[in-house]
């Protein structure tokens, strides 16, 4: 949405159209061996099983530790339950843990508790319970050998997500898969022939392999003409078709600007020169996305030094029609220093902002400053976040996208008028609900939620995005 342009004859235009608005985990020790069990007089020959390790984390896994040996005791038994411990011989099976990577051997009495690694986005779980006690007749048996391995893990903010029980109904990157087991294209690329090439990952949960685009796009011009939606929704982007503000619909962005190198990885970002470029991309018919006043979380990842002071640079929920369809039709993440409708945040911007139509807001009050959501001014790459629960409430946060924590920006009301949200399920991409085409960024990724995420959630998320390695 956009209002108030610079000068008196878009102000004119304005005042007749009305509002315009627009990784890797580390090994887990498994349980250290148990000691064998008591010996019996006479008895037969058998160690005691050892303990395996108790699972970490649903993504995390321990290896099944063994049991020790012990002369001629009675089996102890295993400790709790689990299905993957090893036999020792003559004793009862030893419980495991959930797979993930084995122990250390360790000789001794008694099996201490050992920890899980953390992966990364994942949480610290306990693996190893108690050993099997020293008998009175015998010694201690032999420590248990080393457990097996793990497999490497990887996560991505789609799973992070979906393990906050906020799964991404929209997943958008020309930089990344947003899944770990994502294998698909990130976009296409049309060249000036009409001929089009999608742009794959190098490698399931991987990164962009440019080398396909430049193979391709060698000698001629491409330009990025569809960013696909990675989520099983398939809510894909496309050049926008006919707004408000774009009486003959959107362009494509060219495929080589906003170039940048992630964790050693070249890769181009959306590039949004507007009104100059008139890029913009719409999906009016999605599945999934927040409609009402359904509950929604929305981030993206873009250039910090990027931005313009007349609107919209948005990534978001917005009207199906291309129009302006009244306050609160729309819930999308805005980028900019724009004061069109309030006096912005602290400072002299760019600020993150939610475009709930007919206002861009940094906070609840129109044409007032948002002291608490202060200026970025230092930051490379930014990491702009929007939560929109359902009620009279939003939240506005923003980070370095290279290093540290979220900072929050807003946490308390909408504006008066804006609850219930009337939101309608569209999603825009360098523009705004109406169309609106003045707004200047250079977007790489974003999620879509179905249902606001927990604080750890969003935390999790900035860990990730910090670990792409954007800049490095």
């Amino acid at each position: 949405m956009r209002s108030k342009l610079a000068s008196s004859a878009v102000v004119a235009l304005l005042a007749l159209a009305g509002c315009r608005n627009g990784l890797s985990t580390t090994s887990p020790t498994g349980g250290t061996s148990s000691t064998g069990g008591q010996l019996a007089s006479g008895g037969s020959s058998g160690g005691s099983a050892g303990s395996g390790g108790s699972g970490g984390s649903a993504s995390l896994g321990g290896g099944t530790g063994q049991g020790g040996s012990g002369q001629g005791g009675s089996a102890s038994s295993g400790s709790a339950a689990g299905s993957d411990g090893t036999s020792a011989a003559g004793g009862t099976v030893a419980s495991g843990g959930r797979t993930g990577a084995g122990g250390t051997s360790v000789t001794g009495t008694g099996g201490g508790a050992g920890q899980s690694g953390v992966e990364d986005g994942g949480t610290t779980g306990p693996d190893a319970a108690a050993g099997g006690q020293t008998g009175p007749d015998g010694g201690s048996g032999s420590g248990g050998s080393a457990g097996s391995g793990g497999t490497t893990a990887t996560t991505r903010p789609c799973d992070v997500y979906q393990a906050g029980n906020a799964p991404c109904v929209a997943a958008h990157s020309t930089v990344r898969a947003l899944y770990a087991a994502y294998s698909g294209p990130l976009y296409q690329v049309r060249k000036a022939d009409n001929t089009t090439k999608d742009i794959p990952v190098d490698s399931p949960g991987g990164f962009v392999d440019i080398s396909v685009q430049d193979a391709f796009c060698s000698g001629t011009t491409c330009t990025i003409s569809i960013l696909y939606d990675q989520s099983p929704n398939h809510n894909d982007l496309t050049k926008s078709p006919k707004a408000m503000w774009l009486p003959n619909g959107g362009n494509e962005a060219n495929a080589t600007e906003g170039k940048i190198t992630v964790s050693g990885h070249t890769a181009h970002g959306i590039y949004v020169d507007n009104p100059t470029a008139n890029v913009a991309y719409r999906n009016n018919s999605t599945q999934g996305v927040a409609t009402g006043d359904e509950p929604e979380a929305i981030y993206m990842v873009l250039d910090g030094k990027r931005y313009s002071t007349i609107c919209c640079f948005d990534y978001g929920n917005a009207e199906t029609t291309g129009f302006d369809n009244g306050s609160g039709t729309m819930e999308a993440l805005d980028w900019g220093a724009q004061t069109n409708f309030q006096l912005g945040g602290a400072g002299r911007g760019p600020w993150v902002a939610a475009d709930l139509e007919n206002g861009m807001f940094e906070c609840d009050t129109p044409y007032a400053v948002c002291t608490t959501n202060t200026s970025i001014t230092d930051w490379a790459f930014v990491t702009g976040m929007l939560k929109g629960p359902s009620g009279n409430h939003f939240v506005l946060k923003a980070g370095d996208a290279q290093s540290g924590a979220l900072e929050t920006k807003w946490d308390g009301a909408r504006p008066a008028g804006y609850s219930p949200m009337k939101k309608e399920g569209a999603i825009v991409l360098g523009t705004s609900g109406d169309g609106s085409n003045y707004g200047k960024g250079t977007f790489f990724e974003g999620c879509i939620t179905s249902g606001v995420p927990s604080d750890a959630t969003d935390e999790a998320i900035q860990a990730n995005i910090v670990a792409a390695g954007y800049g490095r």
